[in-house]
């Protein structure tokens, strides 16, 4: 059993790239949730819903052109750039907490990131279609490739290539999100949202978010790594 499991690891060790991704992953989706759930039982001292606050930071700054929603689910709260609509989940909308708002002003700064035309973020949405394309279609390829043997060195190769831009969105993702977290905490404190310990507090919050997009770029570099050390090993 036990040389099994060496020869195992020995002849495909890649395994773990992967294995410390998902954890990485797990750790920091982990760490988010209880942040948020820690933080949300903290009613904020000015008492206004993240939704309010939402509007009002939009008005503030020229976009109550903007409207906000309601959506289901947990954390899902998002801003569309393509429909111009800040989009506020069931946990966060009517929420007077200190997490609620930080998370709602956080929308806010993608919302403003949008009318300045922040090259990031820019950037980011003009690669959506390509970022879809090749985190379907990349592995397919590869699987592909695999089938047909020495001939299908070609088809792994642009799977690697194409599954890259699904890697390029994760990181080109980082500095969007740290800036729209460092635009929002500004806001509650410039426009006196927050007290000072409430926007630490808040800050906490959209710190440990901001993890899960670093853990998810690094579980997705880790996973193009090993493709390259597969494909080179196979090439070989």
């Amino acid at each position: 059993m036990n040389y099994g499991m060496g020869y195992y690891y020995h002849y495909d060790w890649t395994y773990l790239l992967v294995l410390v991704g998902a954890i990485l992953s797990m750790v920091a989706s982990a760490r988010v949730n209880s942040t948020f759930n820690k933080y949300a039982r903290v009613r904020s001292m000015c008492g206004m819903s993240a939704a309010q606050i939402a509007r009002k930071i939009l008005d503030r700054n020229g976009l109550s052109n903007i409207p906000i929603e309601q959506i289901g689910g947990n954390l899902s709260d998002h801003y569309d750039p393509a429909s111009r609509v800040l989009r506020l989940s069931d946990s966060t909308y009517n929420s007077a907490s200190v997490a609620a708002i930080g998370v709602a002003a956080h929308e806010c700064g993608h919302a403003l990131q949008h009318q300045e035309g922040y090259k990031p973020l820019t950037f980011r949405n003009t690669i959506v279609p390509a970022a879809n394309f090749g985190s379907k279609a990349g592995i397919p390829l590869i699987l592909i490739g695999l089938i047909f043997g020495v001939g299908g060195n070609f088809l792994i190769q642009l799977g690697i290539w194409v599954f890259s831009l699904a890697v390029l969105f994760q990181i080109v993702t980082l500095p969007v999100e740290f800036n729209a977290s460092k635009r929002a905490l500004v806001m509650l404190e410039d426009y006196g949202i927050l007290g000072e310990q409430e926007n630490r507090q808040a800050k906490k919050v959209l710190s440990a978010a901001a993890m899960t997009y670093v853990a998810a770029a690094a579980a997705s570099i880790l996973q193009l790594l090993r493709l390259v050390l597969l494909f080179g090993k196979r090439r070989d």
